[in-house]
């Protein structure tokens, strides 16, 4: 009965200690918050990629937080206008820093 009470409590622990660490700070996403914010940048690099006005290659698309950042150079301020718009009209981006720059 001892023997099973420790191995229990020590159970419970490492089940403790395991679901902290998938747990969401501040500076730190949980796990469903980085699978949503990989999904995101997936659905704005798509449709950046798609439009063809923008060349996606020199736009780089990271995600904290359903924070979309765009950087990268462009070749006019339309282009920058264009990318921060597509980037927006994704479902689930919150708001859309701009580090573009243009050439």
């Amino acid at each position: 009965m001892k023997l099973f009470n420790r191995f229990a409590n020590f159970f419970l622990v490492i089940l403790l200690v395991s679901l902290l660490g998938c747990a969401s700070t501040t500076k730190q996403e949980g796990t469903g918050e980085y699978v949503d914010d990989s999904v995101i940048t997936t659905k704005v690099k798509a449709g950046i990629f798609q439009d063809d006005s923008l060349k996606s290659s020199e736009i780089n698309v990271e995600t904290f937080k359903g924070v979309v950042q765009l950087s990268g150079f462009v070749n006019s301020q339309a282009d920058i206008n264009r990318a921060v718009e597509v980037a927006g009209s994704v479902k689930g981006v919150t708001s859309v820093k701009n580090d573009m720059r243009v050439k």
